[in-house]
């Protein structure tokens, strides 16, 4: 899976996110819209990430993304 497909998917994809950081509200995590930049911005907000360190998650939770169940 590649970030495109989360950025489609990312009305289904936002469970897994809240999974993975729960401080992310359901506001945050509309107004991203599947955007990594912006994840990775409010990783860094609300996490105090450093920049690399909120690009190192998104690309572990990239790596360990459960594939959403097609219908």
């Amino acid at each position: 899976m590649n970030w495109d497909q989360i950025q489609g998917d990312w009305k289904q994809m936002t469970g897994q996110v809240k999974e993975k950081w729960g401080k992310l509200t359901d506001s945050d995590l509309t107004v991203v819209a599947g955007k990594r930049d912006q994840l990775a911005g409010l990783l860094q907000q609300r996490y105090g990430y450093a920049k690399e360190k909120a690009e190192k998650e998104l690309d572990d939770f990239l790596k360990a993304l459960k594939p959403t169940p097609t219908k």
